[in-house]
């Protein structure tokens, strides 16, 4: 007999389970564990000599392709880096999460569960040392090098997680390879959230939209999802010609002669799938894509012939021996040219995907590729940078990149910061500087949510974002709506000053970033607060940022940071795509906040009167700027009742029952607080008559927290 979950019986609770992967460690390594120590001990040329021995060492279980099992590497690792998409920073190669549901088990993974066991006595002889996050991308690379390839470079860091990431909305559908309308805008472009346009599938469908031959559709499709992990035309294509370049797809009967995914196979087949009883189910009978054979004539070496094969001949469609849509040279040129898999005697005929040949029908792709043609070095280079941003997209800023491979040049989509040509300021300087903005006319609200929007930028899917490089005083930042850019304006100006007078007041080397005084001002701010309610807090500052330049900021790849929503400062933009409380739970998580810290900062921000555009919504005190908690105490109190003044119900007026008067407005954002059975259970403890001084202490550590997110020098 199965329980049903208090999710499965109602469904339509909010999910707060996502916040609670921040509260604790869910695998079975010590919180005191370092990784990125224990990575730097490993001899990494050793470990990528262990790796080409299994790469070119072909079991009988799972035999190699052309005795070489670079291809599938280079398939493993390209399908775990590819999920990450630009919307949220999620998905990507971090955490080794290819092991885990949902990914383990899509049907474009199909068979990477053997390319990982295979992987086993590399991963058990360097255990913790080495994560199967850094070992599956480490290992694409070793693949692409053994066959001829010159990589650009590698950074170990990825620690793993040992739960799936819930966080990730793949999609509306509820089957496998299916495609739904609510993926697509109206004008037929993929949902801003998504980064793949099949359900299961990374990309798009290699047969073409919807399973069928359409080059124009395919080119469409594959120029949207890219771009989603914002890849441009060039590294789009040079992804695919270079990863194409080798192996080849397998389709030697129907799809239908393949057991279950692994997270539904049966339990003697620890963990492995796809069960395939056609013939010997393996090597020259494999089924993965259900499409058949391989793109050149030479699939585990590094050359043109990919480009060349795919611009020299015509090609037409055809249905191969899967049942699936592939494309032919149209007057047989190329059949027969290839080896066998397992016997080169076993001739294969060459074959394209309808993705390859739609680079070829679409005009800006076919350029690409004669450009690459043409100059082989260009083709180099470019598949070279493109394949290390496809496997770094996700680690953020270079300063967390471990290991003597990592490149010496910073690429501008790692969002480069300057180095610091001046001492940061020490006990004195900030004593000094506290006492000049204590004389500016800045508000407490004011230096809060100038703080907040600098900081909460910040995710740490992919660690872009945050108060460092003080970008909120850049495009496209300073004209967010969510950030009031008028007031902001004039508040940027108000420490620009401050800044320049203590930096022209200096006979030394020591100097004050914008970004630090933007933080120090919000701490300052919140300990002002703190002791108008009565209670003496101490917010850590420590300084150390930096401030970027526009010509280290790329204003079109920072346009995804910005919000939709934002329920700490109580902004509600147009057409969500979720409800708005939803959204709350949405960020907290990417500020790696668990239930607790995201409540008290909502009540904390509520009071220290923090709302976008000044609105009063959920500001339940009278003494707006004190740190109290008015908020819980007035969203408790059951003497009054709270009506929707719109059909929406996003926006509410708590009306006193006896006179009808309208006593407070909020959203959805502050009332469900009140209305969540989870978050009520904990609204109540800071609501109760002892839980002030408890509130005002973790709001502290909370802002504390977030203002600090991106400072990796500090870890």
């Amino acid at each position: 007999m199965s329980q049903k979950t208090t999710r499965e019986w109602w469904p339509n609770q909010l999910d707060l389970d996502v916040l609670d992967e921040h509260a604790g460690n869910a695998g079975p390594l010590d919180e005191e564990f370092d990784y990125a120590e224990a990575f730097e001990e490993l001899d990494l040329d050793a470990v990528k000599a262990d790796i080409e021995e299994v790469m070119t060492t072909s079991q009988d279980w799972w035999p190699a392709d052309y005795g070489h099992y670079g291809p599938l590497f280079i398939r493993m690792a390209w399908h775990s880096a590819g999920t990450y998409r630009t919307h949220d920073g999620r998905g990507g190669a971090a955490g080794g999460r290819q092991r885990l549901p949902p990914l383990n088990s899509w049907p474009d993974n199909v068979n990477l569960d053997k390319a990982r066991r295979l992987l086993w006595p590399v991963k058990r002889k360097y255990g913790r040392k080495l994560s199967w996050g850094d070992l599956i991308v480490l290992t694409g690379n070793v693949a692409l090098e053994s066959m001829g390839f010159e990589t650009f470079g590698f950074a170990g860091g990825r620690e793993d997680d040992f739960k799936p990431d819930d966080a990730v909305d793949w999609g509306p559908e509820d089957e496998w390879e299916s495609t739904s309308a609510e993926r697509f805008d109206e004008g037929g472009r993929l949902d801003d959230e998504l980064g793949n346009t099949v359900m299961g599938l990374i990309y798009v469908n290699p047969e073409g939209p919807n399973g069928e031959p359409d080059l124009e559709g395919s080119a469409a499709n594959i120029r949207d999802t890219f771009s989603h992990m914002a890849m441009d035309d060039k590294e789009t294509v040079a992804l695919i010609a270079g990863g194409h370049t080798f192996g080849k797809v397998h389709g030697a009967d129907s799809g239908d002669n393949l057991g279950p995914e692994p997270e539904d196979a049966p339990i003697d087949l620890q963990g492995l799938g796809w069960d395939n009883e056609f013939g010997e189910g393996k090597g020259p009978d494999t089924i993965t894509s259900g499409i058949e054979g391989p793109w050149n004539a030479t699939p585990t070496s590094w050359d043109l012939s990919y480009v060349n094969n795919l611009l020299s001949y015509e090609w037409e469609p055809e249905k191969g021996p899967g049942g699936a849509w592939q494309w032919t040279t149209k007057n047989d040129e190329l059949d027969g040219a290839a080896p066998g898999v397992q016997d080169p005697a076993d001739k294969e005929d060459v074959m394209m995907l309808t993705t390859d040949v739609a680079l070829k029908h679409d005009p800006d792709f076919r350029a690409v590729l004669e450009e690459f043609r043409d100059d082989p070095d260009e083709f180099q280079e470019s598949f070279a940078r493109a394949w290390y941003k496809l496997i770094h997209r996700d680690m953020g800023p270079p300063e967390r990149f471990l290991g003597p491979e990592v490149p010496e040049e910073t690429m501008i989509w790692q969002d480069p910061l300057p180095d610091a040509d001046y001492d940061v300021v020490g006990d004195s300087e900030i004593a000094e500087l506290e006492g000049l903005i204590a004389d500016s006319d800045l508000s407490v609200s004011e230096r809060v949510k100038t703080a907040w929007a600098s900081a909460s930028t910040f995710r740490h899917s992919d660690k872009r974002g945050g108060a460092n490089g003080a970008r909120i005083r850049l495009e496209p930042q300073r004209s967010w709506e969510v950030n009031d850019p008028d007031r902001l304006e004039s508040v940027l100006g108000t420490y620009e000053e401050i800044q320049a007078e203590f930096n022209d007041s200096r006979n030394d080397d020591v100097r004050v970033s914008l970004a630090d005084l933007i933080v120090l001002g919000g701490n300052l701010a919140v300990e002002q607060a703190a002791a108008d309610a009565g209670y003496d807090v101490d917010v850590p500052f420590e300084p150390g940022r930096v401030d970027a330049t526009p010509e280290e900021t790329d204003e079109e790849s920072f346009e995804v940071l910005e919000p939709d929503a934002d329920g700490f400062r109580n902004y509600l933009g147009e057409d969500l795509p979720h409800e708005p409380e939803e959204e709350l739970v949405d960020t907290a998580e990417l500020l790696r906040l668990t239930v607790p810290e995201m409540t008290v900062l909502v009540g904390g921000m509520r009071v220290l009167d923090a709302n976008y555009d000044g609105s009063d919504r959920g500001v339940f005190t009278d003494e707006p700027g004190t740190l109290t908690n008015d908020f819980f105490v007035n969203l408790l109190d059951f003497d009054r009742d709270w009506e929707p003044v719109d059909e929406d119900e996003e926006v509410f007026e708590l009306r006193d029952r006896e006179t009808g008067e309208v006593d407070w407005t909020a959203t959805r954002f502050d009332l469900i607080f009140g209305s969540n059975s989870r978050l009520r259970a904990v609204t109540e403890v800071y609501g109760a008559e002892d839980g002030e001084e408890k509130f005002v202490r973790e709001f502290a550590d909370a802002w504390s927290k977030v203002m600090k997110l991106d400072r990796f020098d500090l870890e």
